[in-house]
């Protein structure tokens, strides 16, 4: 079963940010998951503009950017100018008054525009900008923070989500507290990705390139 594995970049070791990336990227993973946070859309800060940039010019596979920050259309183009052609950016709907705006300066830039769903956001509320996306990131955790438990209400979403995504063009993602047993349960159903952070990949006592096999060799 083919499914997407992202490395959650903000669990990494940023004293080794330079082998991290190349030890991930030898270990097959798919893209790497950058978390800007504001410290006001979320209560923490997390990557910055600088560690993007970073990341980028040393990785060859794709960035997936999750902007966690107010008002993204304002600094857009900061982030546009670092990324290349077929990364994908995420923009949280509450964030932005007019998010289609901010979505469709990603789609000139000739990226993969996305939204994030926080676990207290409806299907219905961003039901129109699942026509514009090509990527929808289903939070199962509050965002801002590594490490949450699991919000098993959000497994309804997903449903509602599965059942959108062929006729209205969109993939799902799965963000947050990312075990195993969710990848058993939620891949087949037909999401296409997952973010892995401290629950599977990073803090482990053994090669990435181990870990990412394990996980893409589970039973289902």
């Amino acid at each position: 079963m083919n499914f997407e594995l992202m490395a959650s970049m903000m669990c990494a070791d940023y004293g080794n940010l330079e082998k991290e990336v190349k030890n991930l990227e030898k270990g097959g993973i798919d893209s790497f998951h950058i978390d800007i946070m504001d410290g006001r859309y979320v209560p923490n800060f997390a990557m910055s503009l600088n560690d993007m940039r970073y990341i980028a010019g040393a990785a060859s596979r794709p960035l997936d950017v999750h902007l966690m920050i107010e008002h993204p259309n304002n600094r857009i183009g900061l982030f546009i100018d670092c990324l290349r052609k077929g990364d994908t950016v995420y923009i949280h709907p509450e964030a932005e008054y007019h998010p289609s705006t901010t979505l469709q300066s990603i789609i000139n830039a000739g990226m993969v525009p996305g939204i994030a769903v926080n676990p207290g956001t409806s299907v219905e509320t961003v039901m129109e900008m699942l026509r514009i996306v090509k990527k929808v990131l289903v939070m199962s955790v509050n965002p801002g923070n590594a490490g949450q438990m699991y919000l098993p209400y959000v497994g309804k979403k997903i449903t509602k989500l599965l059942a959108l995504k062929e006729d209205m063009d969109f993939e799902i993602y799965w963000d947050g507290a990312c075990s195993a047993d969710k990848i058993l349960e939620y891949a087949p159903k037909g999401v296409a990705g997952f973010v892995l952070g401290t629950t599977l990949l990073f803090g482990k006592d053994q090669p990435y390139m181990e870990t990412l096999q394990n996980i893409r060799e589970l039973r289902f």
